[in-house]
């Protein structure tokens, strides 16, 4: 039995904290912590009486070291699992160290100031965990996250060698809205304005924001516009996969999200460059985020599929080999389960996988790791029983 510290009560926390009070045989006690205690309070009392897991909750702020170093020391957790935003990785990390409590997180840290996507800060962190006898699993979502995973396991029971990876990421949920985002308007919108990058033959090669396009048929989805972007798992794959000589991400969008993202860049309304407005400085991409539609209230108002998951290609038994390995997610049955769409759920259940691989110990790696450094197999079969099934081809389309 064990105890988790879950920082966030956003969208993919409230999965992560339905999923662990599911899995109530390995969590018995979980805490929730954010910065707006209400939220946290409102989230409790909706699952107390539903599970035999105790949950207790907490104000935080994230940016505060000794304010989670407290929190820590009070709860005493097995875990903790960092679910607020990524400009706060390095310092819950830092908590952590002083604590010496395994840490998790989905995505890699941002700075506010700088667009920036990159391990390389918490890489550093690598010697001092090791140190402190204790595991930092980076990336435990989707993507970063599951498609590691299924890097790892390609590589294990399919390839000798993988010579190209193309991870596709399709949302093909309607929400209704002209324009909203999925996650954190903030976070997705930095991320999908900032240049493209890909890694071919040994070096990484940029292009300008969505100048490469390509069209490919989903399972369950049909044919859908995808658009080659930088996403932070690449430079981790690259690095633990041998004798990669290329990897590609590709995401979908709907002409009607690029239309309006265009404009709102053409007017300045997603610059992190701060302005003086009516005597104060304000960032117009936190304006921007103020006024969209809040990610977590999506989920009853979505309809459609997501399908992520990576192509391979390369050789077994000295034969060219392809194959694809990729989930479908429903949004209308994520919604049923835990109130969330699917772009939640897919992150929020590896988080919770993620955990409960440090906690039991199956993943027992000392120091900084990222999610496909370890071995694939026993999360495989936790996506199969926690609601994200994975599915095959041997004979997939590939991406020119």
């Amino acid at each position: 039995m064990a105890k988790a510290l879950i920082i966030g009560c956003g969208a993919v926390a409230s999965v992560a904290i339905h999923k662990c009070v599911q899995n109530y045989e390995v969590f018995d006690e979980i805490c929730i912590a954010s910065r707006t205690k209400s939220k946290c309070d409102a989230l409790k009392a909706k699952l107390d009486g539903k599970t035999s897991t105790k949950i207790s909750t907490a104000q935080l702020d994230a940016n505060n070291i000794e304010e989670t170093v407290a929190i820590i020391n009070n709860f005493k957790p097995d875990v903790v699992v960092n679910l607020a935003l990524p400009y706060q990785d390095l310092k819950i990390m830092e908590a952590c160290l002083r604590t010496k409590v395994n840490y998790l997180d989905t995505a890699n840290y941002e700075s506010e100031e700088i667009p920036q996507f990159s391990y390389k800060e918490q890489w550093e962190f690598n010697d001092r965990f090791k140190a402190a006898n204790i595991t930092a699993l980076l990336g435990s979502g989707f993507d970063p996250g599951v498609t590691g995973v299924f890097c790892a396991y390609a590589y294990k029971h399919h390839f000798d060698t993988i010579e190209t990876i193309d991870i596709l990421d399709c949302n093909a949920g309607d929400h209704g809205y002209p324009f909203a985002t999925n996650f954190n308007p903030e976070i997705n919108i930095r991320e999908v304005t900032a240049p493209g990058m890909y890694y071919e033959d040994g070096k990484w090669v940029e292009t300008e924001s969505m100048a490469i396009k390509r069209v490919y048929n989903f399972p369950e989805v049909g044919n859908k516009d995808m658009y080659l972007i930088h996403h932070e798992e690449m430079e981790s794959i690259v690095k633990n996969i041998p004798g990669l000589k290329r990897i590609r991400f590709f995401m979908t969008f709907g002409e009607s999200y690029l239309r309006h993202l265009r404009c709102l860049e053409n007017v300045g309304m997603t610059s992190i460059e701060p302005i003086k407005f009516q005597g104060h400085d304000i960032i117009p991409l936190q304006f921007l985020q103020a006024v969209l539609p809040d990610p977590a209230s999506l989920g009853a108002r979505t309809k459609g599929k997501t399908n992520i998951g990576c192509i391979f290609h390369g050789t077994k038994d000295g034969k060219p080999k392809d194959y694809y390995l990729y989930n479908v997610c429903d949004h209308e049955s994520c919604y049923r389960e835990v109130g969330s769409q699917a772009v939640a759920y897919t992150t929020g259940v590896p988080a919770m996988i993620g955990a409960m691989m440090l906690v039991t110990g199956k993943w027992n790696l000392k120091g900084v790791h990222n999610i496909e450094e370890f071995d694939p197999d026993p999360f495989m079969d936790a996506l199969n029983k926690f609601g994200l099934p994975w599915q095959e081809s041997f004979n997939p389309d590939v991406v020119e």
